[in-house]
């Protein structure tokens, strides 16, 4: 009986060790298939990089992590006590952040509808409460994405506590945030900055300047939170390297190749206008300009065969951004400067007195200028970039970015003697984009420049 169990006891052992050897040996194999399907994916990944006109930013994925955090911190921070403000783009953020606040913003929010495509149901909800269609699209947008949250991304932007706007883009601001307050009964703080004509006036920078020690104590006052200077110099600091990095980023597309392509800055704008003062914006354009400035030293451009070199000026056909300028890239045409990324660009004085240098900048901005400022500075560009060309978004939208296009392409025009072409769309309402129409009007134009 002893023997008889000994020789089961080994057969057994042997079934066992028979069996994990399988088992192990299926696992390897699986593991082995595993990682061919993956090189295989990744083979074929690089394969479709390298027909596509364009190169792919490695920083991309960065950008995508960065704004999926910010906006699930949109949504979480509220929960967990936070206190947030909806903003508009011209709005100095670094206020609220020195206080500890989660800004949001609804232009921004805009984009990412329209660029997900279901920006045209949330302008339907928001014209079906009365609003006209005439109304600038990002604020249709957002005001269907409040009255229609099934239908929006994230079920639309947190509620706030207040909203701040700053008239400095445009007048509809103003009363698209005049209406959130009544809608969504907040408080609201309007900072006016005044249109100008050439050089600007000290009074206006000494007007807005007392505004924004009215704006620190309003949110002291109906945030509940201190305003602390020396956080708001370490975020000030902050704000101003990030904005130094984008300048970099963007001087560096002078050269030939141009080493980023216009949907490429519209993309990576996304930080500079919603976090600029944030450690975690910093961190990106550093890894940013390390991308470009290797670019530069490859010899590699945004597009792969570089040949004819235009100005973009007004907001991105959201919904259309990469088939437009790919449209383009695979012509060889890139877009090293545009005048909409390039708005963000002002820093405010480390070494100046909070209040004035927060007004200074944001009283200067580019929609803030007269059209012979624009005019000026778009030949500038033409000149600096060494440009072939220019093509201009008549945004059907943004009034204050459209309106004056015509005289602004005649003088630009005579003044450097380069072609260019005027396209007529929305950067989210793809009800008025003509997809045949501008893509005859594109090659028609393409034939112009040879």
């Amino acid at each position: 009986m002893a023997t008889k169990s000994k020789s089961q006891s080994k057969s057994q052992s042997k079934s066992q060790s028979t069996s994990q050897s399988t088992s192990q040996s299926q696992s390897q194999s699986q593991s082995k298939s595993k990682s061919k399907s993956k090189s295989k994916s990744k083979s074929q990944s690089e394969t479709q990089d390298r027909q596509r006109p364009y190169r792919r930013l490695e920083s991309e994925r960065r950008l995508k992590q960065l704004m999926k955090r910010y906006y699930l911190w949109t949504k979480v921070g509220p929960k967990l006590g936070f206190k947030t403000a909806w903003l508009t783009s011209g709005a100095p953020v670094e206020i609220p952040l020195a206080m500890g606040v989660i800004p949001q913003y609804p232009e921004n929010y805009g984009a990412l509808c329209g660029a997900q495509r279901v920006s045209v149901e949330l302008c339907q909800a928001a014209e079906a409460r009365g609003y006209s269609p005439d109304l600038c699209s990002y604020a249709r947008n957002d005001l269907g994405s409040i009255f229609a949250p099934d239908k929006a991304p994230l079920k639309g932007l947190s509620r706030p506590d207040v909203l701040i706007a700053c008239n400095n883009i445009c007048g509809t601001v103003t009363k698209w945030f005049e209406h959130l307050a009544h809608h969504l009964n907040l408080p609201l703080f309007l900072l006016d900055t005044p249109f100008y004509r050439g050089r600007r006036p000290d009074h206006i920078i000494g007007y807005a300047t007392r505004q924004v020690e009215e704006l620190i104590a309003w949110c002291e006052r109906h945030l509940r939170r201190p305003f602390s200077e020396p956080t708001f110099r370490r975020v000030v600091a902050r704000s101003a390297e990030t904005i130094t990095l984008w300048n970099e980023c963007l001087d560096m597309c002078t050269a030939r190749p141009a080493p980023l392509g216009c949907a490429d800055r519209f993309l990576a704008m996304a930080p500079v206008v919603t976090l600029r003062g944030s450690r975690a914006a910093l961190g990106y354009y550093r890894l940013l300009k390390r991308e470009v400035i290797a670019r530069l030293e490859r010899g590699e451009g945004a597009i792969r065969d570089e040949r004819r070199r235009l100005l973009w000026d007004n907001i991105a056909i959201w919904y259309d951004i990469f088939n437009f300028f790919n449209r383009f890239a695979e012509a060889g045409i890139s877009f090293p400067v545009d005048t909409y990324t390039s708005a963000w660009s002002g820093a405010i004085d480390i070494n100046d007195e909070p209040a004035r240098g927060v007004a200074r900048i944001y009283s200067g901005i580019y929609l803030n200028r007269d059209m012979q400022t624009k005019i000026d500075l778009m030949a500038r560009m033409i000149q600096r970039y060494d440009l072939d060309g220019f093509v201009l978004h008549s945004n059907r939208s943004c009034k204050p970015y459209s309106l004056g296009q015509p005289v602004i392409y005649n003088e630009l025009l005579a003044r450097t003697g380069k072609p260019g072409l005027m396209i007529e769309a929305d950067m989210v309402d793809s009800r008025h984009y003509d997809a045949k129409r501008v893509a005859s009007q594109v090659s028609a134009f393409m034939e112009v420049l040879g």
